[in-house]
């Protein structure tokens, strides 16, 4: 469980509700299930409108990522690539079919070299793949990024409907302050499904996305630099260039030799 998405959503909607509860009108805010369901309903039809049911389906699965705590070191991918490399240089890359290795991307890669591919090959491949999945998490950030554009908007419309109305029956002047408060509940559930949920979960999606590419990348350095044959103390330094400074492994230099 990723405690950051966990606390920051649970802590948005506390502070939310804590204001409502403030206001001394609990009952007026839990009382009408209209104004969310309106905003909801409207928001998940009218992007469905901009994208096949297929992706729009898909993009809505991946909400679980947010909240998955994912096992996302670098520094340990560069350990497995550096512990391949050296197994390759002393048995050869056919010993590294006897290795377990954690990142489907990598394995992929590694098998292809395994296989006899030429390097070239291998790059071109593991970059397309690359582009692939990049472009696939896009498209899921495009459907959540859309729903936090068009959920205000949709609180918008609700309050000008129920404004219209309040218009039309306007009769009984102690009934326009009731009136025109339910009318605005749609503008504070629109604006707040779009910054409590929808934006989150897009943003989250994206920052996922970019640590997933940086991975990605560093997989297909590591396979291009096991396929030349590098020594692995010059893999470890290279790749760890685009890890934070911080967080990189110290690069282990070799003792000289007493002979």
């Amino acid at each position: 469980m990723d405690i950051a998405t966990l606390l920051g959503m649970v802590g948005a909607v506390a502070v939310v509700l804590w204001s409502i509860q403030r206001t001394g009108q609990l009952e007026m805010f839990t009382g009408d299930w209209f104004s969310p369901l309106f905003v909801l309903c409207g928001t998940l039809l009218g992007v469905m409108v901009r994208y096949s049911m297929g992706h729009f389906l898909s993009s809505l699965k991946v909400v679980a990522q947010t909240f998955s705590n994912q096992k996302n070191d670098p520094q340990l991918l560069i350990d497995e690539i550096v512990n391949l490399a050296t197994v390759s240089r002393k048995d050869g890359l056919l010993a590294l079919e006897k290795i377990t290795i954690s990142e489907p991307f990598l394995e992929e890669g590694v098998q292809m070299l395994i296989d006899g591919s030429n390097g070239d090959v291998v790059k071109q491949s593991m970059s397309k793949n690359m582009r692939g999945i990049l472009e696939r998490n896009s498209a899921s950030q495009k459907v959540w990024r859309s729903m936090g554009e068009a959920s205000p908007a949709f609180g918008m419309i609700g309050t000008v409907i129920g404004l219209v109305a309040m218009m039309a029956n306007m009769e009984d002047p102690k009934a326009i302050g009731t009136a025109m408060a339910l009318a605005l509940l749609t503008t504070l559930w629109g604006s707040a499904l779009a910054n409590v949920l929808f934006l989150p979960v897009a943003d989250k999606l994206k920052y996922r996305s970019s640590n997933e590419q940086m991975k990605l990348i560093i997989c297909i350095d590591g396979v291009m630099a096991i396929s030349s044959g590098q020594n692995p103390r010059v893999i470890a330094s290279v790749l760890s260039a685009y890890l934070d400074p911080t967080k990189r492994a110290p690069v282990p230099v070799k003792a000289p030799s007493n002979g």
